[in-house]
This record gives C-alpha cells, sequence and structure tokens, in this order.
C-alpha cells in the first residue's frame, strides 16, 4: 500500500462536551469522491471504489452524524469504513473544523496491530493502549493531547481500569471525532464471544456529547444479536429512550458466503488419525494457514508433534508471551512458517490475505464461531482449504467452558454481601469469603459492575449499594441459546447439506434463498477433505502419542487472605515443606492419553473400570494404563531416590489407588509406608471452588497416617507421594508439607492425571 503525501494535519483544540463544531453542508458527490480519494490512499490502488455499503456508512457518519452498525462478512472491507470517515472527519470534509481523533475498542492485541500497520500505511497516525504497553501510555496521552493521533486503539479492559476510566476516558469521549466499537457482538450477551468488559461500552454511549458520529462492527453475528447491539447503539445520554434513537441507528447487513472458502469436515476414529492427517495433508497446500484446537494443552502437544515430523509451526495460545506472539503472527504473515497452532487467542481481525488453509482438530461449540474462525482464510485469494476434524471430546471441553458462566444466585449474593459488611476487598480477598474460582468470580464481578452493583476502584472492589436482581430468566435463555448452538455444530458435521449455506442460515444471512448451495463443499462437490493417510502414517503418530509423561509442577505460595478462613498460611512456601517437582502420566485436556484418563475418571465410570477379567482384581487400574505408568518411572530419576510410598487415601476409587500403589511399589522395589487420609473419614472436599477455599478444605480434611517403622525411619529419606489426579494441586501440596514436617528429605508426587 502506497502512504499519503503526508500525516493528517493535526486539527486545532477541540470543542468542549456540548458545542460540537458546526459545519456547513457540502454535497454528497464532492464527499463521496473524497471519500474515494482516501480509500485508494488506504489501499494503495488507484481503481479503488467504495461499496455501496461502505458509501453509506461513511455518508452516515461524516456527512449525518449518526451511528451505524455494519453486519458484513471477513474481508468485506468493515476497517475501511472507520479508516475513511477518519480521514474525512479530521480533514474537515464536510466543512467543519477538523474533528478530534477515532477511538477504537479492539478486543485483541493481533487485530490492533494489524489496524495500527494498515493505518500507517495510508499515513493515518495510530497509537494504542493495551495490557501489552502500560510504560508507554502517558506518551501516547500526550501526542492525543497535542492533536498528534488521528487513531487511538483502546482495549476493552481499559475501559474499567480505574485511572483510565475516570482520568483518561472523559476527556477521550468529548473530545473524540468518532468512536469504533470492533468485533460488536461481543457487546451481546447472546454473542458468541460474549465479554463483560464489551458491555461498558453502553455507559461510554450514554455519556457521549451529541454530535459524535459512532459506528460497530462485526462479521458474526444472527439477528438477534444485531438487534441487540443496535439497541444498545440507541442509548444516549437522554432520560428517556425513544424509538426514534432506534430508528436513527442505521444497520447494514449484507450477504456472508464467502466465495473462496470450500468447506469440508473429516471424521476420523481418533486423535491418531487426525494427527496423521495433519501430518499427511498440510504439506500438500500450497501456503501457509492455521491449525484451530480447543485448548492449551493441545495446542501445545500439537505443536509438538507437527514439529517432529518436519512441519515448521508454532503455538499461539493465551498463555504465549506477547513478544513471542509477535514473532509468530510476523512468521505467520512472512510465510515463515507452515501453520500457527492457536486456540482461539488467534482470531478476530487477524489479517493475511493470502492464508491458504484453517483446518480446526476439534469443533467449536458454534456455527457462528466457526464461521468467524474460518474467516480468517481466503481473504485476497481465490481458493482457501476449510477442513473440521470434529473429536470425540468436543462435547467435554464445551460442557468445561459453558460451566463458567454466571453463577448461581447463592454465589453473587455472597460475594455482595462480602462487600458489603467488609468494604473494599481485592479479588484474592474477596475469594477467601466465596467458593468461585477465581476467573469465574472475576467474570461475574466485571458483569456485577456493569449493572452498576460492584464498582471497580485501585486496588480492588466496593459494593455500590443499588439495589440488583439476578435475572434468572435471562440467564436460563442465553444458556439455552448456547445449547442449541452446540447441537447446530453437531448438525452441522453430520448434515448433508451445502456446509456454507448451513453456516448463512445460522447467521440469518438476509440473502440467503431457499435452496441455494455454494458449489464448492464436500457436499456439493467441490472439495474433499484431503486425503486419508495409510495405516503406517497412523500407527506413527499414534507411537508418538504413546510417549506419557508430563511434570507436576509444585505450588510455591499460599493464597492470600487465609487468615480469615482460619488458616495460618501465607506467603511463598518455605523450601523445606515444598514438593519436588513430580510428574503424571498426562493432562486430562490433552491429546493421546489424555483421552483415556478423560474416560477413567468420568463419573459414570465405577471404581476399577477396566479389571482383567479372572484376576480377582474389580479395583484394578486399566490395562491400557500399566504400560504408560510403567513408561513415566523408568523415565524419571527422582533424586534423592524414592524409600518409601504415601498413598492418597479416596472415598471414591479406593480400588484404583490400591491397585496403583501395589503396582508401583512390586516395580520399584519400595515399600508402601503410609497414607495420607481424611480424617474421621470426612467427605472429600469440593473441587468446583476457587484456591483458597479448596486449600482451606484440605487443611481441615487431611492427616497423615505412617505405620510405626516409617515414623521412626523417615528422617533424611525421599518419599514418593502418590495419588490418582491433580487439579488444585493444594492435596499434593498440603501431603508434602506433612511429610517434610515429618522428616522427609523431599517429596515426588506421581498422579495419573492434571486437571
Amino acid at each position: 500500500m502506497c502512504k499519503r503525501d503526508g500525516p493528517i494535519p493535526p486539527p486545532p483544540p477541540p470543542a468542549t462536551a456540548g458545542e460540537r463544531p458546526q459545519h456547513s453542508p457540502v454535497p454528497r458527490e464532492a464527499l463521496r469522491e473524497q471519500a474515494e480519494s482516501a480509500l485508494r490512499a488506504l489501499v494503495g490502488s488507484p481503481d479503488a471504489r467504495l461499496r455501496d455499503d461502505q458509501w453509506r456508512a461513511v455518508e452516515a457518519l461524516v456527512a449525518d452524524r449518526r451511528r451505524a452498525l455494519v453486519v458484513q462478512r471477513t474481508g468485506w472491507g468493515k476497517s475501511a469504513v472507520y479508516f475513511v470517515a477518519t480521514a474525512l472527519l479530521r480533514a474537515g470534509a464536510t466543512g467543519a473544523e477538523p474533528s478530534g481523533p477515532t477511538v477504537i475498542i479492539s478486543p485483541l492485541l493481533a487485530l490492533m496491530r494489524n489496524q495500527v500497520a494498515a493505518a500507517e500505511r495510508a499515513g493515518i497516525r495510530a497509537e494504542t493502549i493495551n495490557s501489552s504497553n502500560v510504560t508507554e501510555w502517558a506518551d501516547v496521552q500526550a501526542r492525543v493531547q497535542a492533536g498528534e493521533v488521528d487513531v487511538l486503539l483502546v482495549s476493552p479492559e481499559r475501559l474499567n481500569n480505574p485511572g483510565f476510566r475516570d482520568e483518561v476516558l472523559p476527556r477521550l469521549a468529548a473530545d473524540a471525532g468518532l468512536v469504533v466499537i470492533d468485533e460488536a457482538h461481543c457487546i451481546s450477551d447472546w454473542g458468541h464471544d460474549f465479554r463483560p468488559d464489551y458491555r461498558r461500552i453502553r455507559t461510554l454511549l450514554a455519556d457521549l456529547p451529541a454530535g459524535i458520529p459512532v459506528l460497530a462492527t462485526t462479521a458474526t453475528a444472527n439477528s438477534r444479536v444485531t438487534d441487540d447491539v443496535a439497541e444498545q447503539l440507541a442509548v444516549t445520554g437522554a432520560t428517556e429512550e425513544s424509538a426514534d434513537a432506534l430508528a436513527d441507528v442505521l444497520v447494514l447487513r449484507g450477504p456472508l458466503d464467502r466465495e473462496s472458502l470450500h468447506l469440508s469436515v473429516a471424521r476420523l476414529p481418533d486423535t491418531s488419525a487426525q494427527l496423521a492427517w495433519l501430518a499427511h495433508n498440510l504439506p500438500r497446500i500450497d501456503g501457509s494457514g492455521i491449525v484451530y484446537c480447543l485448548t492449551v494443552a493441545a495446542a501445545q502437544q500439537v505443536t509438538e508433534y507437527l514439529r517432529g515430523v518436519g512441519l515448521d509451526v508454532r503455538a499461539y495460545t493465551g498463555q504465549t508471551d506477547t513478544a513471542e506472539r509477535e514473532v509468530a503472527e510476523a512468521d505467520l504473515l512472512a510465510n515463515r512458517v507452515k501453520a500457527l497452532v492457536a486456540t482461539s487467542a488467534l482470531g478476530m481481525g487477524f489479517d493475511k490475505g493470502d492464508l491458504a488453509f484453517v483446518v480446526h482438530l476439534g469443533a467449536p461449540a458454534s456455527p457462528i464461531a466457526y464461521y468467524q474462525q474460518v474467516g480468517r482464510a481466503g481473504r485476497a485469494t481465490q481458493h482457501a482449504e476449510v477442513v473440521l476434524l470434529p473429536g470425540r471430546e468436543d462435547k467435554a471441553i464445551w460442557d468445561y467452558f459453558a460451566s463458567m458462566a454466571f453463577p448461581p444466585e447463592t454465589e453473587v449474593r455472597a460475594a455482595l454481601a462480602a462487600l458489603e459488611s467488609r468494604g473494599m476487598l481485592s479479588t484474592a480477598a474477596l475469594e477467601t469469603q466465596v467458593t468461585l474460582r477465581r476467573a469465574r468470580l472475576e467474570l461475574m464481578l466485571k458483569v456485577l459492575d456493569v449493572d452498576g452493583a460492584v464498582h471497580r476502584v485501585r486496588g480492588g472492589w466496593e459494593a455500590t449499594g443499588q439495589p440488583w436482581s439476578y435475572d434468572a430468566e435471562r440467564y436460563e435463555r442465553v444458556s439455552a441459546a448456547r445449547r442449541a448452538e452446540q447441537q447446530a455444530m453437531v448438525d452441522y458435521v453430520r448434515g448433508d447439506g451445502c456446509r456454507m449455506a448451513f453456516l448463512r442460515r445460522a447467521l440469518d444471512d438476509p440473502e440467503l434463498v431457499d435452496g441455494w448451495r455454494c458449489g464448492r463443499c464436500d457436499r456439493c462437490g467441490g472439495a474433499s477433505a484431503g486425503s486419508a493417510p495409510d495405516e503406517a502414517e497412523i500407527a506413527s503418530a499414534r507411537e508418538r502419542l504413546a510417549v506419557p509423561g508430563v511434570e507436576v509442577e509444585p505450588r510455591k505460595m499460599w493464597p492470600s487472605g487465609m487468615a480469615s478462613l482460619g488458616v495460618e498460611l501465607s506467603g511463598r512456601i518455605a523450601a523445606d515443606e515444598r514438593a519436588e517437582t513430580g510428574r503424571a502420566v498426562a493432562r486430562l485436556d490433552g491429546i493421546g492419553w489424555g483421552g483415556l484418563l478423560r474416560d477413567l475418571f468420568t463419573p459414570t465410570t465405577p471404581d476399577g473400570h477396566g479389571a482383567p477379567e479372572g484376576h480377582g482384581a474389580p479395583d484394578a487400574l486399566p490395562a491400557s494404563l500399566r504400560q504408560p505408568v510403567l513408561d513415566v518411572l523408568a523415565g524419571w530419576s527422582p533424586d534423592p531416590a524414592p524409600a518409601g510410598i504415601v498413598v492418597v487415601e479416596s472415598l471414591t476409587r479406593p480400588g484404583l489407588l490400591r491397585h496403583l500403589a501395589d503396582g508401583v511399589s512390586r516395580h520399584l522395589g519400595i515399600p508402601v509406608v503410609g497414607t495420607l487420609r481424611p480424617i474421621g473419614g470426612a467427605p472429600a472436599a469440593r473441587h468446583d471452588v476457587n484456591s483458597a477455599q479448596r486449600l482451606a478444605g484440605v487443611v481441615r480434611r487431611l492427616e497423615l497416617d505412617l505405620s510405626p517403622a516409617a515414623s521412626a525411619g523417615l528422617p533424611g529419606r525421599s518419599v514418593l507421594l502418590l495419588d490418582d489426579r491433580t487439579d488444585s494441586g493444594w492435596t499434593l501440596t498440603v501431603g508434602a508439607r506433612l511429610l517434610r514436617q515429618a522428616g522427609a528429605s523431599a517429596v515426588f508426587p506421581f498422579v495419573l492425571g492434571i486437571g
């Protein structure tokens, strides 16, 4: 793309709130000519012309200062609308004084980086404020005040950072020339990627001075989400909402067919076959692309496997360091890697026009989310492969993420009561007063903040005292909608109709006609789901997956605020009370052995499922997991070598642990010397609670029971601490502390599964 002859000139000091500059009308034909000139500078093409709906949106924003919602397919040119509008507003194209900067609320760092780069190529001066450049905020704000910034990109989380919300945002809102809400489906809790921070935008819109245009854009909104977002765009500072305000919101929806996408589904028997499919087919596709996975663990394992068979790929997840993400994005953009193996962290807005393929190892939870992710491919090419490899564990993963939904009223009321009685509390301190896990607690607090029941302040949260009602009916409707979306995804996989027509129908495409077929997908005969791997390739993948063993990292810090729960533990866990790095056969959310472990720990699986008939051991470890256990032990050399085994007693799977302990004891040639058991047969502590509550339950419940000989011989000796699985890690941590206090020189945890 070519640059403009120079940067857009800074405007004079903006008018104060409520005193928007007056302007004389400019003929619409002349304004469109200016708009298309700005477009040509943006895209670097002398022949570029605005689409009719692009012009309608620009006209509404620049000439009429209206609010608009644009729902158009990926690659249609939604970003061109706000960059062109910015150029016109900053230049005073309508005869008014030049406007202040455009403020774009953008959800992902990858999206921000793409938008900044696109703006710079067009001579538009863009800056960003997000969690990755905190040290630059003051300089950025100074440049905004000096009129040296045309576009400011802000992450939605900044909208409720107390300092930004109270000190910076009011000035930005008063001085803005245009406000843009990118990926606007995030506003709606009906949307596939609802984010509570986005709901704060409603308050921002209500506080905007009259005359500041607002643009909301998304590629993935069905009719219900579109209506919800339009209603929120209609919010103004008026004391009463009116039908006129909603009617003044311009809604532009276009067709959602993507002519470059060739959709197909490959239903393979197991994970080994899926990995073999990737290794077999990715090298046969010209160009680079994205392989999506449903979990971080799966993305990391798939990356390791593909690199092991010679493919140059990188992992990209929510746990990837920001600097590493930037390098990975640049490598994909420059085709220096075959693929990024990613979670949904690489999704909205990542712009690589020649992306040749998108493959999903596991199905997203809704056709709408799936359409959004496959929309990364084929934006500037005539052909892109889109393949879905559904997995048998998909529903379990969907159910896990669904469990993070808004909590029951009792949990919410407990949090509000704690804030009302104790005043301001940090998230960590509040965690000791409720049972919710940290991620779910934080999500709940954000929703309550949007609803006005709590307020985020420096250092934590406080109750506002405003009345608040639990909208159980709405939450259930949202949950029901999620369940319907999951079933729709199952129908997409199994259906025999046109795949693109299915996705267009799921998004309520206004231009889809009955009987339409794309002619490009596997159901229409225009695509196939690659070549099936042969038995040798599948066997090779199975062999690689069969290598068990992952590290169990020890806890190093106690949760804060434990004293309020009657547990006197705080700060860093002392080195002489801490566990060593342990081992597990696999992660339950991983691939390979993770599937067997998920089956083993399913509540409906009886204790000892899989015992060999005739061995008189209905409580045995399944035969399929015995060799992996031995392989992990053989490849692990704890130093000093354990002299005895202590078993964590289980009320639900006692037979499994007895059989596991006996086998490990015989294999290593060391005795079982004691147990970590529930005091007085106390029931198992809840696992679906936050870290502080989980630790408190473990501390109160467990005690160490060593044989007399073991007690005498334990000092100075190393111990293997054996359990069936670990999730929070607190049982192993407390057990290690008790053993170290009893004289053990080191404690090495060993479990079947993590998660």
